[in-house]
């Protein structure tokens, strides 16, 4: 009896589902229409924007830089003064009205009068040193390095930096211990055993090369 009556409510229930209609778009109506209806057509009033206010521009106050104002201000013009010390050499209006061509000529004429050209001249003489001037040494030299000039007695053993180098923090305090001691026509303690008259790793090349040969 129970079951009889429980399959009766689902039938109806089934019933009642089937025969409503389900609204295909919108809220609570079957179509869009009845709906765009029921809210007054679906026009709507846009107002229209406000003028907006334009000026012209002076032409003229723009050229001698003045600065647009706003619609209802005035424009306002910018005059830079006590400029000084700053040159106006590459305005041509500005030159224009200090001198013409024939005076711009004679100002460069002026300005090249007073070039200076500074001759080289001897390398001055080291102060509180005894010791022999490599550089002038360099200079007086001719002969590139490994050119035998002088005789050493056989002393060459292929070995153009002998041991005796390492007793100098570098080739120049070398060469001037070389040239104090009688180099290059006397080698005492066997710092040019090839007889070039450099010794050790010393090389006249960058002296020569900055005199400009």
């Amino acid at each position: 009896m129970r079951s009889g009556f429980l399959l009766g409510v689902a039938a109806l229930a089934l019933s009642a589902c089937t025969g409503s209609s389900v609204p295909d778009s919108g809220v609570g109506f079957d179509d869009y229409q009845s709906y765009d209806a029921a809210q007054g057509g679906g026009t709507v009033s846009v107002s229209a924007p406000s003028p907006v206010e334009t000026s012209s521009l002076d032409g003229n106050a723009v050229a001698a830089g003045a600065t647009p104002g706003v619609a209802g201000q005035a424009a306002t013009t910018e005059v830079v003064t006590g400029a000084d010390g700053i040159s106006n050499e590459n305005n041509f209006d500005a030159v224009s009205a200090q001198r013409d061509i024939e005076d711009d000529a004679a100002l460069i004429a002026q300005n090249r009068a007073q070039y200076q050209i500074i001759a080289p001249t001897d390398l001055p003489p080291r102060p509180n040193s005894s010791a022999p001037n490599i550089v002038a040494y360099a200079l007086q030299t001719t002969n590139p390095k490994g050119v035998a000039l002088y005789d050493r007695s056989g002393r060459y053993d292929g070995n153009p930096v002998p041991r005796a180098c390492g007793a100098y923090n570098s080739s120049d305090l070398a060469q001037e211990a070389f040239l104090s001691m009688g180099g290059p026509q006397r080698d005492r303690r066997g710092l040019d055993p090839d007889g070039d008259g450099f010794a050790c790793a010393w090389d006249p090349a960058p002296f020569r090369a900055a005199r400009g040969g």
